[in-house]
């Protein structure tokens, strides 16, 4: 620790508890003094220094004595009686208040109403949540920044169920004043108390002297008592500030983490205390370390001792306080009175002013409890509140002025309570209406942002982005407040709120034309300019700009006078703009003789600017004033003499021109900021206010203006005037490209101003319409999920898109499969109101939308046309927009593009222009139809678009009419994908003319259908001629390979013949796990063991495509394998993992598994020689990669395979089985002879015998001469007189990657360095062999399959290799080691072995153990001089007693510990297997003394005994098929459960009954059963002194999880860490194996293992999941995948929302809910050893590189 700990305190600091005063003297004392404030002051001068408060470390014995001294004198004084007695009387008058008002932390989880919170700021608490009826409502989810109150109980923050179940019975704020209630004398005595010590705790917190103290607190004498402060800031890292204290204070790394963790939490933490000298050293020391030209010093400072113990008890008294008025209502005000009372005749403002202005001079512990003391006091009572606002608003300009330089966030700076304050309806109208606060607000922000001002406009290109992003916080509160219009408006309310609408129209006048942008020519911009903060303001403003409006609206007098406010300042701007273009000259153009002057300006050529906010409000404010019909006054505000429509459309034009020749590449030298910038003015954040409001904006001048002179205007800025006016020039390719580009938009900008009228105000539509044909349009794309949706739609204030409104009135959901998720699909009977041309398109939506359609329409066998939708009628205002269409410009500019595409000159037109100018004709002639049908009298029509589109042209370039064109283009080839729209439009001519010749709609609509009806049979004649004609080809060429087929088959019989024969007789690998047999009888053991005919395997290597017979002799052929540590069998979470280390003995199992060494493989095969040659080339590609992170350790020998790109660590080889057959004559013989005491007394002769020989060779190394006596040389080699064999020879190659695999596999499983020499590589081998077994039966049980023929292919393939390399030891390891093996393993059956081991009965898997003597056993036959294995029908006999002894061994195991729970009442009929359970079970209790507990009934015992042995009996059969190639039944290869026991008996040579066996085998048996019942290990279980795993063992589970996700919320936000003090919230993270909850990413947390620390997650999966993990992070919903050190990733959660969505880090917040497939599927990665798999994908795929041994 620091010197201030290890040190003894300075003289005078300590005193004795019996020599204090009694808390009634010194009362009595204040009480007989004349001032109050001097007693108290006196009292804390004298009392505070000694009691050492100086911070959360203080010993216990010290935070008494200050209790005793300081605050129970206080509370004395409060009460004048005890305070354990004035508590309780106020408990018992005070009354339960209605709000709620807790006080979040950061992190802590919040809900918000989507129903009926009026805003998203209203929240409620978890406990408030769960016991309240939005439970069952729309809610959101969020995480909570820190320093905001739960709502409930606010009336103002709800539309219904303002409180919960806890709070309805809370007292209102219209009962009787709760300071009434206080006992007689309390109040008048509170009043004078907190006066003092609120003023005591504002003069300390806010002292500014560092070593004095104020009047009043100076003691007698001054010490030389200094503290070296070290201050918390948030630029610094942990890591930084760790280092910096340990090479200052020469402390060790956890003395200075923990310190760091203080600072960083209290904001401030003494470091040193000692002399004024010493602390000045320190603190130079700390300024040198931390100075760097880069980052600013950790800021320190030295306070004498006595100011530091003064300020922390007054953060101790504010605690205190906060406390004392919790416990009364009544006082809460008393307080409240006290803080906010304005000193009589003074300027000075208020006790909580002084603090509050002083908020930033505070450390952030001081801030933190003094804001919590506002929140638990001030706004909680509505009066106070009020007052409390008050102060706020009068002092906010200075207060974000300070924030704004303050380094602290924002969540911990008085600041952030504006959102308690603004958001509070009535309380916000209050601050408008009386003081002010609206224009006070967005002073503030013009002040805030002055010094981004450049001739009065904005300015952003250099600046600080962490202020500015505090600067936008402002805009923040302008929201807030703006959140609730006035339900009716007053005079006053119109007068302050236009005062402050008007200094709005100041900061949007110096935003309007800001950060113009000009034309790059020549070179390209070498510096492009900062554009995102004017967009992220943009962006901000966007909610405030619709609120300003709304409230506009909400009164006609405002709005009226809110346009001609913001009509004069937008035309003082443009009048500025045109006093700058003063000299430039009018220029007038005439186009098909219409005319109109205008000033020269080409966006090309001048500076243009995107940000238009002014022109825009204004275009909202007309819009509303059309919806209300205020529009007809307008005339009285802004009189049509002022109202220049020209000059007000043309900025919005100049910003649409600029978009079109970015789309031209007319401006590709100003780089991508500016494409940034028109990506972003089209993009859904900003296009409401910016995109959108200039197309509205040229609505409103199309409305206004003749329609010739608009488009003649449009075409001007467009620079395309002289291209419709004049013959076309020749020019060069890009220009003629940029022309083209620039028409193509002019047209589209042509049909978006005439056909977008889905704004309400516009056109004759609702909000929920606008949002139906957004829906419409993005579904018309692809299906999409609820999330994409709603993130492609705008959002309101409220952040709501309105999509659940109209969703399912235009879509079906489809829900999610296993992954992926749940998507929209678009109904088919809204694609009728699909516009190819919808505005909101970008152009790869445009073009995917036509794909997709056209594709439906062909599928439909419909032509492929995609006419203008019907469309809704235009608001009155707005109905002279369409005159557009009808136009004489218009019509020259339709015939201009059709004449260029007609003549075929290629250059001159592209497919896009004809492709909207058809639409565009279709639009008119709708419109024109649309008059036709609804006028009696033909000369009453206007629109006479027919007529002039039939009319020949004036001049000679456009002699031809319109219709005319339209003919000839349908013989244009390079249109034939336009055709069908061209016919169409021809039909729309027929029709209109035929109205025109007063035909009735009805026989129109027929002939159009007629028409229609004509074209499609013809479509559908032509395609389907098409198809007969693919058809006969296809059936020709099919013919023609059959033919083909047969005359080879012809050419090469003799080799068809023989492939096709040895296809019969040898088995290859297929999808069948099963293996063909010469003889099948279905029975693996014994006498009757099936014959196998010798395996063919035809692989090949994926490497080099070469196919390759595997052989024994030959090259090896190696699958892709992944070795790893598993605890997924084990239930036994607590136990440390013993089995690794140099000292490990792993040759017996324990029965709870509780680490194993699993092998897998993803099946993909290689040549040995291709796989090395691989792995060397990724050695040395990967070698001078240094800063690479690669997802693989080559050090470990870790590779991806070359195809899947699995991880993997090794490779096996592939062993084809050997033929198997016994002779029956031979096998009768034997079994007659061979029986099981014969086959135990050969055995144990055999190893005796090997035993000796061992003792002769090492006696004859020692050169000895006295011979050992050797057993009769027949008895000794008795066993072999059964049969024996020579063993299969392997070649080189196969020996090595033996070898390799063996090494692997130890080395892995054991955690130790290679070693080929150890004699555990055989050990390890054959428990891999045995644990990988059993976790694949536990996958086939866990998925419900069948035993046989379920496995995927790359599990059968991996499984067969694993036990023919388990059965190839020989090769690897020595056969005397061998030897020594099998004794040990034969010591449980076979008695008087010499071995050493005392295994405990209870202790041992009997599969493990099982495989062992198996696959060990052959090493009997080894003799000296030549290599032997026992035959077929020795093997066969080896393996059927080394099974029958461990089955019967395993039974007793299963009687003994699984046998507990018997009924009191007998359920079911005794039968043969239940009398011989109970006969066993009796001879059991007489070798155990009576000690085994008696069991009344067989069945019990019998059905015990078959569940438990029916998993040992599955395995069993598994391991004995992949060894031997014996095919199974039929029985264990079918999906029913009934009769699955006694197919498994059959096979594995077992009688049903197994108690027939200790029938069978009675003379060997018995003494075994004496020996294991008189097992020590045995007798301590039977007393209760020991457990033992009971059979059959509980299957592997993840752990359950609650089924709604608020639930898992509210467990986590419920749970505390027993390792951390303070009460921040944790980022817990709950182990989805044991349940156990950690803290993520924690310092309370963090472990320690082999001398390393890791992160809690990290270092709890060592353990639990011997380095792999999964753990659910409960507040970002995802799941952590841990694989050791360097290895992790994160998934999401299984929790979907009710769109089939998961959501990861709880961004959307909708409610979430367990989906049960999908934590199914997390299940299965688990049990099926994929994790390290899945986390090696995710690393590939993402590349995300994080510290995962932090987590």
């Amino acid at each position: 620790m620091a010197e201030e700990d290890r040190k003894e305190p300075s003289a005078g600091r300590e005193l004795v508890i019996g020599r204090w005063p009694e808390p009634e003297q010194v009362v009595r004392n204040w009480q007989e003094g004349v001032d109050l404030h001097s007693g108290i002051y006196q009292h804390f001068m004298e009392y505070v220094p000694s009691v050492r408060c100086s911070g959360s470390d203080a010993k216990v014995a010290e935070e008494e004595q200050a209790y005793h001294i300081l605050f129970q004198t206080l509370e004395w004084f409060l009460f004048g009686e005890s305070p354990e007695v004035g508590f309780a009387k106020l408990e018992q008058n005070n009354t339960t208040s209605q709000l709620c008002g807790r006080v979040f932390k950061g992190g802590e989880t919040t809900y918000s109403c989507r129903d009926c919170a009026l805003d998203p700021t209203c929240v409620l608490c978890m406990d408030c949540f769960q016991n309240s009826v939005h439970r069952n409502h729309r809610y959101k989810m969020n995480s909570s920044n820190g320093g905001g109150f739960c709502d409930c109980g606010d009336v103002e923050a709800w539309k219904t169920g303002p409180t919960c179940i806890k709070h309805e019975h809370g007292a209102s704020e219209d009962t009787k004043n709760p300071a009434s209630q206080l006992p007689v004398g309390v109040a008048e005595r509170a009043q004078e108390l907190f006066a003092v010590l609120f003023t005591y705790v504002v003069e300390m917190l806010i002292w500014a002297e560092d070593k004095e103290l104020p009047l009043g607190l100076q003691p007698r004498e001054k010490t030389d008592s200094y503290f070296c402060v070290m201050f918390n800031d948030e630029q610094h890292s942990f890591d930084h500030v760790i280092y910096s204290l340990q090479r200052s204070l020469g402390c060790s790394q956890k003395e200075a983490q923990n310190y760091t963790i203080l600072i960083d939490r209290e904001g401030r933490r003494a470091v040193k205390d000692g002399t004024l000298l010493l602390c000045q050293e320190t603190k130079l020391e700390i300024f040198n370390i931390t100075n760097s030209v880069f980052q600013s010093p950790l800021r320190v400072e030295i306070l004498h001792s006595n100011v530091v113990f003064h300020q922390a008890f007054a953060l101790r008294v504010l605690s205190w306080l906060n406390q004392v008025i919790g416990y009364s209502a009544g006082l809460r005000q008393i307080f409240c009175e006290v803080v906010l009372n304005h000193p009589p005749g003074s300027d000075q403002p208020c006790l909580v002013s002084k603090l509050m202005l002083a908020d930033t001079k505070l450390w952030k512990g001081a801030r933190k409890i003094f804001h919590e003391l506002i929140v638990c006091s001030l706004l909680m009572e509505t009066e106070y509140k009020r007052l409390f606002a008050v102060e706020f608003i009068t002092h906010y300009k200075q207060l974000q002025l300070e924030f704004v330089e303050d380094d602290h966030d924002r969540n911990i700076s008085v600041t952030a309570q504006s959102v308690q304050i603004f958001t509070v309806p009535t309380l916000a109208r209050h601050l408008i209406e009386e003081h002010g606060a609206l224009r006070i607000i967005i002073e503030a922000i013009i002040e805030l942002f002055s010094e981004h001002m450049d001739n009065g406009k904005l300015h952003f290109q250099s600046y600080s982005q962490e202020k500015l992003l505090r600067k936008q916080m402002v805009l923040y509160d302008l929201k807030y407040v703006l959140i609730s219009k006035p339900p009716v408006w007053t005079d006053r309310q119109r007068e302050h709120f236009f005062e402050g609408f008007k200094t709005f129209l100041r900061l949007l006048k110096s935003m309007q034309n800001m950060e113009p942008v000009s034309r790059q020519i020549g070179q390209h911009l070498e510096i492009e300019p900062e554009w995102e903060p004017a967009f992220t303001i943009q962006m901000l403003l966007k909610c405030i700009l619709s609120t300003v409006q709304e409230w506009c609206a909400s009164d006609e007098q405002v709005l009226l006078r809110a346009y001609k406010e913001c009509h004069r300042v937008l035309s003082q701007c443009n009048n500025e703009c045109s006093q700058r273009n003063a000299r430039k000259q009018y220029n007038t153009l005439t186009m098909c003789g219409h005319s109109i002057s205008l000033k020269r300006y080409l966006v090309s050529r001048e500076s243009v600017s995107i940000h238009l906010p002014l022109s825009r409000l204004l275009a909202g404010l007309h819009v509303h004033l059309s919806k209300s019909g205020a529009i007809n006054k307008l005339e009285e505000f802004v009189p049509s003499s002022e109202f220049h429509v020209e000059k007000l459309m043309d900025h919005p034009l100049r910003c649409l021109v600029l978009m079109a020749q970015v789309s031209a590449d007319m401006w590709r030298r100003n780089g991508f900021s500016l494409v940034n910038q028109v990506y972003y003015y089209r993009n859904v954040k900003w296009r409401e206010e910016m995109f959108d409001k200039d197309i509205i904006m040229l609505q409103i001048a199309a409305s206004i203006m003749d329609s010739n002179r608009f488009l003649i205007f449009i075409l001007s800025r467009y620079e395309l005037f002289e291209v419709f006016s004049k013959p076309p020039v020749a020019r060069n390719k890009d220009v003629i490209q940029q022309t083209n580009v620039l028409i193509e938009e002019l047209l589209h900008l042509i049909i978006m101003v005439v056909g977008e009228r889905y704004v309400p105000g516009v056109g004759q539509v609702m909000k929920d319409d606008v949002t139906m044909r957004e829906v419409i349009h993005l579904l018309c794309i692809e299906p999409m999920p609820h999330s994409e949706l709603a993130k492609l739609l705008p959002e309101n204030e409220n952040n709501e898109t309105g999509l659940e409104n109209v969703i399912h009135q235009v879509a079906t959901f489809k829900k999610p499969g296993l992954s992926g998720h749940g998507v929209y699909e678009l109904k088919p009977e809204c694609l009728r109101h699909f516009n190819l041309f919808f505005y909101h398109y970008y152009k790869s939506q445009q073009t995917k939308a036509e794909e997709e359609q056209k594709k439906k329409k062909k599928q439909a066998n419909s032509d492929e046309a995609l006419p203008p939708p019907a469309i809704s009628q235009f608001f009155p205002t707005f109905a002279r927009v369409v005159n557009i269409l009808n136009c004489d410009v218009f019509m020259q500019i339709l015939r201009t593009v059709l004449q260029r595409a007609a003549d075929s000159i290629g250059q001159l037109c592209s497919e896009a222009m004809v492709q909207k100018t058809l639409h565009l004709i279709c639009m008119a002639l709708q419109e024109e139809q649309r008059q036709l049908e609804g006028v009696i009298a033909e000369e009453d029509v206007t629109f006479e678009v027919y007529l002039k589109a039939t009319r020949m042209g004036s001049s000679a370039v456009n002699a031809e009419s319109i219709l005319s064109l339209l003919e000839k283009l349908k013989h244009v080839h390079q249109l034939d994908a336009q055709k069908d729209m061209i016919i169409y439009t021809l039909q729309m001519f027929d029709v209109v003319k035929k109205l025109r010749e007063k035909s009735s709609p009805g026989s129109a609509d027929f002939e159009i259908q007629r028409a229609n009806e004509c074209v499609q049979d013809k479509d559908k004649a032509e395609r389907k001629r098409k198809a007969d004609a693919a058809k006969l080809y296809r059936q020709k060429i099919m013919a023609q390979m059959s033919a083909m087929q047969k005359n080879f088959i012809e050419s090469n019989k003799h080799l068809y013949e023989k492939v096709t024969e040895a296809q019969k007789q040898e088995a290859i690998i297929t999808e069948d796990d099963s293996i063909p047999l010469t003889a099948d009888s279905g029975v693996s053991l014994g006498p009757m063991q099936g014959a196998t005919a010798a395996e063919k395997i035809l692989l090949t290597c994926i490497l080099c495509q070469e196919e390759q017979e595997v052989k024994t002799h030959e090259m090896a052929m190696v699958l892709a394998a992944c070795v790893q540590r598993s605890t997924a069998l084990t239930k036994k979470r607590s136990r440390i993992i013993t089995n690794i280390g140099d000292n490990c003995d792993p040759i017996i199992m324990h029965p709870d598994l509780g680490c194993g060494t699993h092998v897998g493989s993803c099946g993909h095969v290689m040549h040995a020689t291709c796989w090395q040659k691989y792995f060397e080339a990724v050695q040395n590609s990967t070698r001078n990669r240094v800063h690479v992170e690669l997802s693989f350790d080559l050090e470990n020998g870790e590779f991806l395979c070359p195809l899947c790109k699995a991880l993997c660590n090794t490779v096996i080889p592939v062993i084809p089985l050997q033929a198997h057959s016994l002779d029956s004559k031979d096998t009768e013989t034997i079994a007659d002879m061979l029986t099981l005491p014969r086959w135990l007394e050969n055995v144990l002769a055999r190893i005796n015998g090997l035993n000796a020989s061992g003792t002769k060779e090492e006696e004859n190394s020692l050169v000895q001469v006295n011979p050992v006596s050797w057993k009769n040389p027949v008895e000794f080699r008795s066993i072999l007189s059964f049969g024996v064999q020579s063993p299969v020879m392997y070649s080189k190659s196969i020996v090595e990657m033996l070898l390799l695999f063996a090494t692997a596999v130890y080395r892995v499983g054991l955690k130790v360095a290679p070693n080929e020499a150890d004699p555990r590589v055989s050990l390890m081998a054959w428990s891999a062999c045995a644990f990988t077994i059993q976790s694949t039966e536990n996958i086939l049980h866990d998925e419900d399959k069948v035993l046989f023929g379920s496995l995927p292919d790359r599990q059968g393939v991996s499984l067969k290799a694993v036990l023919q390399f388990a059965a190839s030891q020989r090769v690897v390891t020595s056969a005397k080691v061998i030897q020594k093996h099998l004794t040990r393993l034969l010591s449980v059956f076979v008695p008087h072995l010499d071995v050493e081991d005392n295994w405990s009965f209870l202790d041992i898997d009997f599969f493990h153990l099982m495989v062992s003597l198996v696959l060990a056993f052959p090493s009997l036959y080894w003799e000296e001089t030549v290599e032997l294995q026992p035959s077929d029908i020795s093997c066969a006999f080896n393996n059927l007693y080394l099974f029958h002894l461990v089955t019967m061994a395993h039974i007793v195991q299963i009687l003994f510990t699984s046998t507990t729970d018997c009924p009191m009442e007998q359920d079911e009929e005794e039968n043969e297997e239940s009398r011989s359970a109970a006969e066993l079970y009796e001879t059991l209790q007489e070798y155990t003394s009576r000690s085994l507990e008696s069991k009344p009934y067989g069945w019990y015992l019998w059905n015990c005994v078959k569940c438990g042995i029916t998993p040992f009996l599955r395995c069993s059969a598994l391991f004995f098929n992949y060894l031997l190639g014996v095919p199974p039944p039929a029985d264990l290869s079918k999906g029913s459960s009934e009769g699955q026991f006694e197919a498994l008996c059959y096979y594995l040579a077992l009688p049903t009954n197994p108690f027939q066996l200790f029938h069978d085998y009675k003379d060997t048996v018995t003494p075994l059963l004496q020996r294991w019942c008189s097992d020590s290990s045995v007798q301590s279980f039977l007393k209760g002194q020991r457990t033992s795993v009971c059979y059959p063992r509980e299957r592997n589970q993840l752990i359950d999880l609650p089924e709604d996700y608020s639930s898992l919320l509210n467990q986590g936000c419920q749970h505390s860490c027993p390792r951390s003090s303070d009460d921040e919230p944790k980022n817990f993270a709950l182990c989805m194996f044991c349940g156990a909850m950690l803290c993520s990413q924690s310092q309370c947390c963090r472990g320690e293992v082999n001398g390393e620390e890791f992160g809690a997650c990290a270092a709890h999966a060592i353990n639990c999941g011997s380095g792999l993990g999964m753990f659910l992070r409960i507040r970002e919903c995802q799941v952590l995948l841990l694989a050791g050190k360097n290895r992790g990733c994160f998934i999401p959660a299984p929790y979907l929302d009710d769109y089939g969505e998961t959501d990861q880090l709880l961004r959307r917040g909708n409610p979430l809910h367990l989906c049960t497939e999908r934590y199914k599927k997390l299940q299965q990665l688990w049990l099926q050893h994929r994790i390290l798999e899945e986390i090696t994908r995710n690393q590939d795929a993402n590349q995300i590189i994080f510290d995962w041994q932090q987590f």
